[in-house]
């Protein structure tokens, strides 16, 4: 497959700070290289507000189109979710192709997607995707039908193919419900088993850690959205059986259309006893993604569930020191592991732990956390078998 040759386009608003859109458009390049395309270079542009016809200034679009004509670039992607219109615009103005942060990501999805539930589902956000955007596809094409039987006002191809689309995406709709009910008669057949799901940032070890505890080979690559389904081994700590679920991971400005398509794979999520949240804590912004993880739970119905902070890659944390010449207030990266630790145990009201999933450091004191979690749901649940355990 030939490698495709990018750049990428984001715009500094008011409110957003330059470091938070340098982190965006870094996410955005991670983001195609996972579906195939490189390229280093960024266009980034001060606004009060994106351009409602063009996303940044025209005088940054010709920028742009100067430098893919000279380099021969062959896509632009741009950081936000673009509307119609804009797509159709920049069209015009680089004349070639145009992807937005969401469309990337749906491809992404598109090309991790193995079982049927996943490509359903991923299908249908890309049709909910496409189905306002038909104008911009179908504009050379739009023409009204003549012929015998088919005279008077008739019916142009985009009328045609929007009915088309909505047809589909009615029929994928109905596909999903009838999965659902046979997945969630799946899920009422496991028993009365307490239920761990793993949740988090894309990319942050929930599925290497989820191969560790379960000893399974779930895959696991250093890509984003390794996983697409909802993946459930039932395991077993010391005497107690318990199941462990991993799920899709979540990411910035994750498509409105997605979150609805994947909301039933998440159900999971929704009907487990404990969530582990894993958090790769050798990012710059982890606390970030920490925020952005616990909104979209919040977006999923996901409330008050009992949350276990697991902060992973701790192999990989660096610590810069902090010397008396630094102008600045200290930083994240300023601080020990041993420093961090025991910030974020002294402002959280919930446990958490510091690993090292790959190589397997402090496992075996989450086994033991783990144990005393689930110990005390099962003795709730079972409270005249106790004995037994």
């Amino acid at each position: 497959m030939d490698i495709e040759r990018c750049v990428y386009v984001g715009v500094i608003t008011p409110e957003q700070e330059v470091d938070v859109v340098r982190e965006n458009l870094e996410e955005l390049q991670f983001l195609a290289e996972t579906a195939g395309a490189l390229g280093e270079k960024r266009f980034i542009q001060k606004l009060d507000r994106p351009d409602s016809k063009t996303y940044v200034g025209i005088g940054k679009l010709n920028e742009i189109k100067s430098f893919i004509e000279e380099e021969e670039i062959g896509v632009v992607i741009f950081d936000d979710e673009l509307s119609p219109s804009q797509l159709r615009n920049i069209e015009r103005i680089l004349e070639c192709r145009i992807l937005d942060r969401t469309s990337l990501i749906l491809d992404i999805f598109a090309q991790r997607a193995k079982t049927a539930y996943a490509k359903t589902q991923v299908e249908l956000a890309q049709y909910q995707y496409l189905l306002p955007r038909l104008t911009r596809m179908w504009t050379h094409l739009e023409r009204q039908r003549g012929g015998i039987g088919m005279r008077g006002p008739g019916e142009s191809q985009i009328e045609t193919d929007r009915r088309i689309i909505l047809d589909k995406i009615s029929r994928l709709k109905v596909q999903l419900k009838k999965i659902d009910r046979q997945m969630s008669s799946q899920r009422g057949n496991r028993g009365s088993l307490v239920r761990i799901s793993l949740v988090g940032y894309t990319n942050v070890g929930k599925s290497t850690l989820m191969n560790l505890l379960s000893k399974s080979d779930v895959f696991a690559e250093n890509k984003l959205f390794a996983t697409l389904d909802t993946t459930v081994r039932k395991v077993v700590i010391e005497n107690l059986p318990f199941l462990l679920s991993d799920t899709v991971g979540f990411i910035k400005k994750l498509p409105h259309q997605l979150v609805e398509s994947f909301k039933s794979t998440l159900d999971e999520v929704r009907e487990s006893d404990i969530l582990l949240h894993v958090v790769d804590i050798s990012h710059p912004n982890f606390e970030e993604q920490i925020k952005v993880v616990n909104q979209t739970l919040f977006d999923i119905g996901v409330k008050e569930k009992p949350l276990f902070l697991v902060f992973n890659k701790i192999d990989q944390y660096s610590y810069v020191p902090h010397t008396e010449y630094d102008l600045d207030a200290k930083k994240r990266e300023n601080f020990t592991l041993e420093e961090l630790k025991s910030t974020w145990m002294g402002k959280e009201n919930q446990p958490c732990i510091f690993i090292s999933a790959k190589k397997k450091i402090n496992i075996d004191k989450l086994r033991e956390d783990l144990y005393k979690m689930i110990s005390e749901i099962h003795a709730g649940r079972y409270p005249f078998n106790n004995f037994l355990w």
